[in-house]
């Protein structure tokens, strides 16, 4: 890895890819007409590193309000990200609150790369964003179950930070010009990793998804969904961490990397969408043609809201284009496992709990890290490792409904014999029984 790159040349090519947002740094003191403003809060919770806390709390917001997180780029600040993004306007239009947090430490960038920030509860900056959740939560009666994150730069890249630490804090993340979870850490004390800025670390997706989910070993609860936005010129994080961005929340959340859908919703803006179609896929990745490092840029803080569903959409509906997409399936599998010292058996009954026929059917689950399919009856698999895709034989390839199949496998495991989860039917999320 390149050595240390100097402070000075950092703060160089970060600040001059943010020029539109530091227009908006001078206009701090003299925040847009609303009826609201913006509020520093102190005292807020445990803050090891020392940062400072800003909120928008919109006259629209009634009971249990969601929450935005909004975190500025190196050389910003909450109040200019405040001021230079169209958050709060949206907050007055559809009521949720936002936190803005400030960095602290020299060129008020995030830290994104000590050991510390890099695991739950390890200390820096996560520690003190997480705590501000807490206190608007237990102060104004937020919704613990519709709190989200956004950022530029290097707030894109403590977005990807935070879902990896806190993904039973955050339920999505919209990251403009971002790296992925661990990308940028550093054991020599320096906040710059000059391989990852330049787009050359490339991982598999396994390797990338192990890395976030080690930020919280043990758990086995939900993944937030990640929105991920990029400019093919950028030169400060190059466009490459892009896709390996793609690659990381892919595996975490269990879903193809192949897209189910690719569109152009504005011109040129190309969408790929994983794992469902609609506008609440687990993974929504727009790249934005010819732009370098300046996101957001007008439309995009709107479209991030609407994938959060703080539009007042619906995240957990998986289809809300009718009549453009795929009619979807319901689902329900049962795992049981076999374990022995350095192997397994998995028996897996899939039931098509829908009111029609499978005709042809593929069942995606993730493996968890360790584990390397040896073998599979009643279905064909692939890959051998990370996101696996079962696939309907000739002689069990229709599914009446209320019927099921099973099928399994054998594998090996190097210590974690536990039994995958998040199972989808095509693009649909079965329950587990």
């Amino acid at each position: 890895m390149p050595g240390r790159r100097p402070l000075g040349r950092w703060l160089t090519a970060l600040f001059g890819g943010v020029l539109p947002l530091l227009s908006a740094l001078l206009l701090a003191v003299s925040p847009p007409a609303s009826a609201a403003s913006l509020t520093e809060v102190t005292d807020f919770g445990a803050n090891p590193s020392g940062l400072r806390m800003h909120l928008y709390v919109p006259a629209s917001a009634g009971a249990r309000p969601p929450v935005l997180v909004a975190v500025h780029y190196c050389t910003g600040s909450g109040p200019a990200f405040y001021s230079g993004t169209a958050f709060a306007s949206l907050a007055d239009r559809y009521g949720f609150l936002v936190i803005y947090p400030s960095a602290t430490r020299s060129g008020n960038c995030f830290d994104v790369s000590s050991p510390q920030a890099l695991r739950r509860d390890g200390g820096s900056d996560p520690v003190g964003i997480r705590s501000m959740v807490g206190y608007v939560q237990q102060r104004y009666g937020a919704d613990p179950d519709r709190t989200y994150v956004t950022g530029a730069s290097s707030g894109a890249m403590m977005t990807n930070v935070l879902l990896g630490d806190y993904p039973d804090v955050f339920k999505a993340g919209a990251a403009f010009m971002g790296v992925p979870h661990s990308c940028f850490a550093t054991t020599d004390g320096s906040g710059w990793n000059s391989a990852c800025a330049n787009g050359t670390v490339d991982r598999t997706p396994q390797q990338w998804g192990d890395l976030a989910r080690a930020a919280y070993p043990g758990y086995s609860g939900a993944r937030p969904r990640m929105q991920l936005w990029h400019g093919t010129e950028d030169t400060t994080l190059r466009y490459p961490n892009f896709g390996e961005e793609i690659d990381q929340w892919t595996d975490v959340l269990g879903v193809s990397r192949t897209p189910v859908s690719t569109d152009t919703p504005q011109s040129g803006w190309t969408r790929t969408r994983y794992g469902a179609t609609g506008d609440h896929a687990p993974v929504e990745a727009i790249s934005v043609q010819g732009v370098g490092h300046s996101l957001p840029m007008s439309g995009m803080e709107a479209r991030a809201i609407t994938f959060f569903g703080l539009d007042g959409t619906t995240p957990t509906d998986p289809d809300p284009d009718p009549g453009t997409d795929p009619e979807p399936s319901a689902c329900r599998v049962a795992v049981t496992t076999s374990v022995w010292n350095t192997g397994l058996t998995a028996s897996l009954t899939l039931t098509n709990t829908g009111t029609t026929p499978l005709n042809g059917w593929s069942l995606g689950f993730t493996l968890p890290p360790g584990q390397t399919l040896t073998s599979g009856w009643n279905a064909g698999y692939t890959p051998t490792t990370g996101t696996v895709t079962a696939t309907n034989l000739p002689y069990n390839a229709s599914l009446a409904p209320g019927a099921s199949v099973q099928i399994g496998y054998q594998a090996t495991h190097t210590g974690n014999s536990t039994a995958p989860a998040a199972f989808r039917l095509g693009t649909t999320l079965c329950t587990t029984a």
